[in-house]
């Protein structure tokens, strides 16, 4: 199984993907913020979202799950 990590401590703006998408790496999967700034979150390696952990307006710190990957 392969994770998305949040990057950074903050606050969840916005989840761009859903279970059972197919992500490619690179791809922009939520949008979090600190410090009244925007910052992207990209996935690392391509697969099919099995599990979101990330929900809207919740806080994450540094290195939270944030989804599960199949393939």
């Amino acid at each position: 199984m392969k994770v998305i990590c949040s990057t950074m401590t903050g606050t969840v703006l916005q989840v761009l993907v859903s279970e059972g998408d197919r992500v490619e790496s690179g791809q922009d999967v939520v949008v979090l913020e600190s410090m009244k700034m925007e910052v992207p979150v990209q996935a690392e390696t391509a697969g099919t979202v099995s599990a979101v952990k990330a929900e809207v307006g919740g806080f994450v710190n540094e290195g939270d799950i944030l989804f599960e990957l199949n393939g």
